[in-house]
């Protein structure tokens, strides 16, 4: 079947937080275009690799991409996987949607907003995405989200850049709100304390470029309400 792009049901897409979330869509939107120059400077510094390390972890099953963008990880999705991607941009998700029809990839691809997922409870078997949530404006109830449209047993895996220890983590500190004005991203999120407080169990944590960038496996915990962001 084809690729497709729609609000589900019809519907006006949810934002949960309406400014800075509807502020954040107007950025990628603008930087739809761009994108896939930044990501293919991102492979040749050895990004593909990882993205690819991201998705053998994917099992088969039903799948959900957050923040699925252009679609740089259509290829390296695994056969047999039943993938729905979802993005905040328009611009973003008409873009993958080319992609796809190129790579003759069966992919459902919605707008939405990953703080207000309009999915039942545990539908999918795995929850994926690749630097998203430092630019979600509330990571734990995004992550809160993701935890809620897993099945008991599924498993969340994803990439993120995130706050160094030390000195250069207070240089990320400095230099963040200039990196939120010039590319709406947060560069001093500590992530991994971020999936345990929105209610999941870490399996796992792999350090890249000196603990930078990190694949982190994290499972649903139990009888855990998400708080904070």
């Amino acid at each position: 079947p084809p690729a497709s792009s729609a609000r589900p049901g019809g519907r006006p897409m949810p934002l949960a937080d309406a400014t800075p979330t509807a502020r954040t869509r107007r950025r990628w939107d603008a930087k739809a275009r761009a994108y896939d120059r930044f990501t293919w400077l991102e492979g040749r510094l050895g990004g593909s690799k990882l993205r690819r390390r991201l998705w053998s972890l994917v099992g088969p099953g039903k799948v959900l991409e957050l923040g699925v963008g252009t679609g740089a990880n259509l290829r390296h999705h695994p056969p047999g996987a039943e993938v729905t991607g979802i993005d905040l941009s328009p611009g973003m998700l008409a873009l993958a949607r080319a992609r796809a029809a190129r790579l003759g990839k069966a992919i459902s691809l919605l707008e939405m907003d990953a703080q207000a997922l309009s999915f039942p409870d545990a539908t999918f078997d795995t929850v994926a995405a690749t630097y998203v949530f430092c630019s979600v404006p509330e990571p734990v109830r995004g992550l809160g989200e993701a935890r809620r449209v897993l099945k008991p047993g599924g498993r969340l895996v994803f990439l993120e850049h995130v706050r160094l220890p030390g000195f250069l983590g207070r240089i990320m500190d400095w230099l963040n709100p200039l990196a939120q004005a010039m590319m709406g991203s947060n560069i001093n999120r500590d992530t991994v304390s971020n999936v345990k407080r929105a209610g999941f169990e870490v399996e796992a944590v792999h350090n890249y470029l000196g603990g930078l960038v990190k694949l982190i496996v994290a499972r649903p915990g139990q009888d855990h309400t998400p708080s904070g962001n």
